[in-house]
């Protein structure tokens, strides 16, 4: 899985969408009268920040009733939409630290529970606890949830905040209550299956577009190919953003694991006939929305897939991944830089040195992985065994407890797949050659061995690997 996507498109798109939620808040109807009066800039200097404390004040204490706090509401989200990106960081600032807790009645809380005697109301002292464990920043970001877009405005506002977190370490309880509203909402009984197809409406496609974060689609042409006779793609959707896919999957159908996406996303090559076609490859997982981050759904996402795929298609018998591996080198090129050789076999430091200008195995490798090596095939050739052998042990040992250290590896082996094959050269884009040396990974999923995969994962730590992945190592 992954969630890194184009700037500039998203860029696009937020305008869009914010463009869309204040069209949507400027026909809310009310004949509540507002006492804030005045303005805020969009880069909310100092002098604004009084007048910023007082609207959320009002979100709080609204004396006019119901329509009166929406439209209180609207006008705080409005605010916030309307800032720049410092203006943003200045009022998620300033709900985190001035809305926070009021520790000092919860001590009191406290100290009144424990003090009880006999007589005493426990189911008062302990809903009295409660109230005072919820942050007023908390009720004013669900009264949001009223609003037409409001859920989207809570999305993106968590996307605009976690970046900010490493900044600020303030601002991590307004996280932990945005991503708990968030997390309530998240049921898979509320989340539809969408086909998406050509046919699909225009903005759907263009976010489709803009969200695939693992195979960048070029071009309508080569979107056009991923969306054929024998591909898929599956998305799911929420009803409080039904416009706006969540995360989605793209499927290739074919004949035998693929081991290479070039020729999957060959905008050329033959259409393989759907009848004839035995397996499911599920070649891009990509989350849409990077306010979602942290809660997971994508396991069930391909759990509903491949139960569709059984049901629509009777040949399809097997499932399976082509994987990036998006953290290998991240863990592989520190230690070629330290020039540490104890990563090497002894007969792969004698062939290392050999094809070298130094005489160290490790800075060797390190100085042909930053070239295009894997244009000759006599280098190619020789490294093959030695970086197979380097992914597989990657994979299967280099770990942060009791969790690989790359997130692909994590996310299917935790849904329950197979670590079935190390593909060489299975992605020669530029990307994947950075990240991971052009390897790919099929992750299998077989549906009678899902459920104790995940149970020996999830208790244990354990990988289900296939025998010829172990061999490498």
């Amino acid at each position: 899985m992954s969630s890194a996507q184009a700037p500039g498109t998203l860029t696009h798109l937020r305008r869009k969408t914010v463009v869309g939620i204040l069209r949507t808040w400027r026909d809310l109807k009310g004949t509540a009268r507002l006492a804030i009066t005045g303005e805020v800039r969009p880069s909310l200097p100092k002098e604004d920040m009084d007048h910023l404390r007082r609207q959320m004040q009002q979100c709080l204490n609204s004396k006019g009733g119901e329509i009166t706090a929406r439209l209180q509401t609207v006008e705080l989200g409005k605010t916030y939409l309307s800032l720049t990106e410092s203006g943003r960081t200045r009022f998620l600032q300033m709900l985190a630290e001035d809305f926070d807790l009021d520790r000092a009645k919860l001590a009191k809380r406290i100290d009144a529970l424990r003090a009880a005697g006999d007589k005493t109301d426990p189911a008062k002292l302990e809903n009295d606890l409660r109230e005072a464990l919820i942050a007023p920043r908390s009720t004013i970001l669900r009264q949001f949830n009223a609003l037409p877009d409001g859920f989207k405005f809570l999305v993106d506002m968590r996307a605009d905040l976690m970046p900010l977190i490493g900044k600020d370490p303030a601002l991590k309880g307004l996280e932990y209550d945005l991503k708990t509203i968030l997390s309530a909402w998240f049921d898979i009984g509320l989340l539809d299956l969408v086909e998406i197809t050509w046919n699909s409406p225009a903005a759907v496609l263009e976010k489709l577009i803009a969200y695939e974060a693992v195979h960048k689609v070029r071009s309508w042409e080569d979107l056009k190919n991923r969306l054929d006779a024998d591909r898929r793609v599956y998305a799911f959707f929420h009803n409080k953003m039904p416009t706006e896919p969540l995360i989605f999957v793209h499927v290739a159908l074919v004949s035998g694991l693929s081991d290479n996406v070039q020729s999957i996303l060959d905008e050329f090559s033959p259409v393989v006939n759907v009848k004839e076609a035995d397996t499911a490859i599920f070649y891009s997982i990509s989350n849409a929305q990077k306010g979602l981050a942290g809660i997971s759904f994508g396991n069930f996402l391909i759990k509903r897939v491949v139960d569709r795929l059984t049901r629509e298609l009777k040949r399809i018998k097997h499932f399976s991944t082509l994987s990036p591996v998006p953290g290998f080198r991240s863990w592989l090129d520190p230690l070629l830089a330290k020039g540490d050789e104890s990563v090497f076999q002894v007969k792969e430091l004698k062939e290392l040195k050999a094809i070298g200008k130094t005489d160290n195995a490790a800075k060797n490798l390190l100085q042909l992985l930053e070239g295009d090596w894997y244009k000759d095939a006599k280098t190619a050739e020789k490294l093959k065994p030695v970086l197979l052998r380097l992914c597989a042990h990657y994979l299967l040992n280099e770990k942060k407890k009791q969790t690989p250290l790359d997130p692909v590896a994590h996310f299917h082996l935790n849904n329950g797949a197979r670590l079935e094959r190390i593909n060489w050269l299975g992605d020669t884009s530029a990307k994947a050659m950075k990240q991971a040396a052009g390897l790919m990974v099929n992750y299998y999923y077989d549906l009678d061995e899902i459920d104790n995969n995940h149970e020996d994962y999830a208790t244990e730590g354990r990988i289900a690997a296939s025998r010829t992945v172990r061999a490498l190592v």
